[in-house]
């Protein structure tokens, strides 16, 4: 009898199979694992259905805020068929979205039909518009998680908030090395956050499905991040570009959007030298020059 290769019992991470079990064994799973990232996972379950795996903290309410929007819009997205926690696992069974995510199409499809699915949307995203609160907060009033908006080196959950000065309180607090003069100027030229108003906020192209044939939109996913956010919010956190295909499709989008470009401008010195995301470009460093000057300050 041939010695066994210890690599043959080693199991795999996500179904615990050795490659010895799977070498003699008929059965082929229709359970697949076709994403990760961090501590979650998401499996499909056949052609019909995902199941979400993550870690319950932070919370999200994606469940609620999903069933809310399905409820409230005619966005399509998926139903949500089971939500439960499992031994500190939060676990979501949802409708399969048909279609490709637009970061696996986008290079295929023609210009125009790039700026008929930026255009369509932007349509359905003026649906959540219409939705306040008098807080910012998730739609079942629960704080918000936003590494962006808060700085991406933290976990914390943010909120409710009422008013601009508790955001502006929350915000300065992840602030790197920035002097209190200069924090001082972008708090006087903060955009009035009000009405804090529904938002995806997570408008990524691998959050946006597409039939791979006609590229017309068949879902937006992914809405953990969503919640009551400053009105300019989803118009802002829109620039945050994962890749060159990610800045094309997010650069379409927001031209039928309503425009916060005042507010973008604010945010985008906040983000770049407040949360020091791109502070070593060239560009970066001359308008933190130029801010520490006007500031009174030495740069």
């Amino acid at each position: 009898m041939e010695p066994t290769d210890p690599k043959d019992q080693i199991p795999c991470l996500a179904c615990t199979w050795t490659p010895e079990r799977q070498r003699y064994c008929g059965y082929k799973s229709n359970l697949k694992l076709f994403y990760e990232a961090g501590d979650r996972g998401a499996w499909s379950l056949g052609s019909k259905f995902i199941l979400k795996d993550r870690n319950v903290d932070p919370p999200t309410y994606e469940a609620v805020t999903t069933t809310f929007v399905k409820e409230n819009t005619t966005i399509p997205l998926p139903g949500i068929a089971k939500e439960w926690t499992d031994d500190n696992r939060h676990f979501i069974l949802a409708e399969r979205v048909p279609g490709e995510t637009l970061g696996k199409v986008w290079s295929k499809m023609p210009e125009e039909k790039r700026e008929e699915l930026a255009k369509e949307t932007a349509e359905y995203l003026s649906q959540l518009r219409q939705f306040h609160s008098p807080k910012m907060q998730s739609v079942n009033r629960q704080p918000l998680h936003n590494a962006f908006l808060f700085g991406r080196d933290t976990d914390s959950l943010h909120g409710p908030f009422s008013t601009q000065e508790e955001l502006w309180d929350t915000m300065v607090m992840n602030f790197k090395d920035v002097p209190d003069e200069v924090a001082a100027l972008w708090k006087k030229r903060m955009p009035s956050p009000l009405p804090w108003t529904l938002a995806h906020a997570d408008l990524t192209n691998c959050n946006i499905m597409v039939d791979p044939e006609t590229f017309k939109l068949t879902g937006i996913i992914d809405w953990e991040r969503s919640g009551y956010y400053p009105v300019w919010w989803e118009y802002a956190g829109a620039t945050i570009a994962f890749g060159s295909d990610d800045a094309e499709w997010k650069g379409l989008l927001l031209k039928y959007m309503p425009d916060y470009s005042v507010a973008l401008c604010w945010f985008r010195d906040v983000f770049n030298i407040g949360h020091g995301m791109y502070r070593d470009e060239e560009s970066v460093q001359e308008k933190r020059k130029s801010l520490w000057r006007e500031a009174g300050l030495e740069s």
